[in-house]
């Protein structure tokens, strides 16, 4: 080459024919799947996300996030019987040694589409130690045990679909119908717990309003709320339904952002001059305890905006995440929270500058059920 070299001009050989510096040892080679071979044909979703990891962009990012909950819910510390009594919080597996405490987040259009069966995967296993969800995300899940949500066209217009009574989620259609068997559902729960809300300040006086610090008490938080509506939707089919059964907290800041504001809204006129009472503030402090409590945490965020910035902000309590995993596809150009990358949070302190992290710029509805199937759910669930 060389011999080449001196006959061509030297500016082409600066700029075309420039020299490489010596490659490292522990550069990884780019390959892709070789489906000529046996090991390649009807492969596990653990071996081929394996074979992605060296394939560059966001295949090689995928199977860093699953190495990453891997290594997240493999975790194990002290067992509970080595630790001091004021040291004895968190999360523990089965045989009682300590685990990492995962926050899962989500978007109300993933409950919308068919990625609600992963997730209620992993809450009915109890392979989450709590979620945060949008508004959508609760009421979708219930409303979907009600009747279902149809495949539609994103191109279909929105003006036809409002004059059929058609709700259109992207390529998804959800009748109208949904909403008013939504509210024939929640009503009489709402009323309920209204009524048991102003037996317990009859009681004990409306100075228990100041400070709800009884877990037992019907002065309603979010999360109480929705843990009550997946105790009386007693649908196996719902996400909140095993919150409920497994007492993995469901936290929903924006509540009232979607239909279930509407139905408090409403509320407030039928059952005026009462009013059902929600305390938000119970519920900071609640998952806020969580992640201090957490001998490891790790944040696992479908989608982003406000799911994601309340896990990461509980996460900033303890100095940071030790591990987190995005998925969506925001872009960081604006500035925006659901856009960052996770290096953003690490100046905030809500994850740590050692933990293990990553983006996937990827839709979640495409990769989290690979994810799932290569990670949590690549052997037989204990419970």
């Amino acid at each position: 080459m060389s011999g080449v070299n001196e006959k061509l001009p030297e500016l082409l050989n600066d700029a075309v024919l420039k020299a490489s510096v010596p490659i490292p040892d522990d550069f990884v080679k780019v390959e892709g799947i070789d489906y000529t071979k046996p090991e390649a044909v009807d492969m596990r979703a653990s071996d081929l996300v394996d074979s992605m990891k060296r394939m560059g962009f966001q295949a090689s990012a995928l199977g860093q996030a699953c190495d990453i909950i891997n290594e997240m819910r493999s975790w194990r510390g002290k067992h509970i019987d080595e630790l001091d009594e004021h040291d004895k919080k968190g999360s523990y597996d089965e045989s009682g040694y300590q685990k990492t405490t995962i926050f899962l987040g989500y978007t109300s259009n993933l409950i919308s589409s068919g990625l609600r069966e992963t997730i209620r995967f992993l809450v009915q296993h109890k392979m989450v130690s709590a979620v945060v969800a949008t508004a959508g995300g609760i009421e979708e899940d219930l409303i979907k045990c009600l009747a279902p949500t149809y495949m539609g066209e994103f191109s279909l217009k929105g003006a036809s679909l409002r004059d059929q009574g058609l709700n259109r989620i992207g390529n998804l259609l959800v009748p109208n119908d949904n909403y008013c068997k939504f509210e024939e559902w929640i009503v009489p729960i709402l009323d309920k717990m209204l009524e048991e809300q102003e037996e317990y300040i009859s009681k004990h006086g409306s100075d228990c309003l100041d400070a709800n610090t009884d877990v037992d008490s019907p002065i309603w938080s979010p999360s109480k709320l929705i843990d009550r509506l997946g105790k009386e939707i007693n649908d196996e089919s719902s996400v909140l339904y095993w919150a409920h059964k497994n007492k993995i907290p469901v936290f929903c800041p924006a509540v009232t952002d979607g239909s279930i504001g509407d139905m408090l809204f409403f509320h407030t006129f039928k059952a005026s001059p009462k009013q059902l009472r929600l305390d938000i503030v119970s519920d900071i402090r609640k998952i806020n305890c969580m992640s201090m409590e957490a001998s490891k945490a790790g944040m696992l965020l479908l989608g982003g905006g406000l799911i994601k910035h309340h896990i990461a902000n509980a996460c900033l309590m303890r100095n940071g995440a030790d591990y987190a995993v995005y998925i969506n596809t925001g872009q960081e150009f604006d500035g925006s929270d659901a856009g960052a990358r996770p290096d953003e949070a690490v100046s905030w302190g809500k994850i740590k500058a050692d933990a293990k992290s990553v983006k996937v710029y990827a839709d979640a509805t495409v990769v989290f059920p690979l994810v799932v199937a290569a990670t949590f759910a690549s052997e037989k669930p204990s419970n």
